[in-house]
């Protein structure tokens, strides 16, 4: 198993990195971003992801689909650091000529989609996850969405058609931040017990009471990867975090989805 306390460092250290982006490029979405930094720290340092960066499309990687794109700047850094691209390209974020966007898209090595547009990460893992297994392929397939992005209509589809079909090799990561775009979700509808629903559509489901504590984090996510060979449902992962995570300015804020920091804030 990864070392934890080196997965704590390594998250302190892509926080950094994000919020130091989001000083080149105010127009980043530096709340969603921060919320997911540990779980992408887990994924890609963990051992949990398969991946070569010589090779983005390895038909043996694993697959992951980040749904809710324009909250994954934090992946660039990581990105950086494996190896998909020089890290000198961070300095270039936003720039005429870079390829990393304020909202990414598949042209940035170790992308697999169009993440502009939300709700239609989960749709796609589930035919990609389909065609894997079409094709006997052991890989899996993991998505990211935002909790916000659950009420678009398609994901919900996309949660009976994984269930019906026994898409075990689908492991959904739920950003549960509690905040979307304009207001907190309680106060636009609430999602009331995510792990309720999951279990009426047919899901496995494992809550991570704190998205930000590495000591909950990575076990729930090994835990989530080594169940799938003992079960014909896909996987559900509620990781329940602060949105702007380590910004009080952000944390207090219901509109910290469009908010940018000052530099001298930065």
């Amino acid at each position: 198993m990864t070392n934890i306390e080196f997965l704590k460092n390594k998250s302190s250290e892509i926080w950094r990195k994000t919020v130091y982006l989001h000083g080149l490029a105010p127009e980043t979405r530096i709340a969603s971003s921060l919320s997911a930094v540990e779980t992408l720290v887990c994924l890609y340092y963990g051992n949990i992801l398969h991946y070569n960066p010589a090779n983005p499309l390895d038909e043996e990687r694993d697959r992951f689909i980040i749904s809710k794109g324009h909250g994954s700047i934090s992946m660039y850094p990581i990105l950086a650091d494996k190896g998909f691209f020089p890290e000198s390209e961070l300095e270039n974020i936003c720039k005429k000529g870079s390829f990393l966007g304020g909202i990414p898209d598949p042209v940035i090595p170790g992308y697999e989609t169009v993440n502009g547009s939300l709700g239609h990460g989960a749709g796609v893992a589930c035919g990609i996850a389909v065609g894997l297994r079409t094709k006997k392929s052991d890989r899996k397939v993991f998505v990211m969405c935002g909790d916000g992005e659950l009420y678009e209509g398609s994901n919900w589809e996309a949660f009976m058609f994984a269930a019906h079909n026994k898409l075990n090799n689908l492991i959904l990561i739920v950003d549960n931040n509690k905040v979307s775009m304009l207001d907190y979700c309680e106060n636009i509808i609430s999602h009331g017990d995510l792990t309720k629903k999951f279990d009426a559509f047919g899901w496995d489901m494992i809550q991570v009471s704190d998205g930000h504590n590495i000591d909950e984090v990575y076990p729930a996510l090994i835990r989530a990867l080594e169940s799938r060979t003992a079960s014909e449902k896909p996987m559900a992962l509620i990781i329940n975090t602060v949105k702007g995570h380590g910004i009080p300015e952000l944390e207090k804020n219901s509109l910290c989805h469009v908010a940018s920091l000052k530099k001298e804030m930065v």
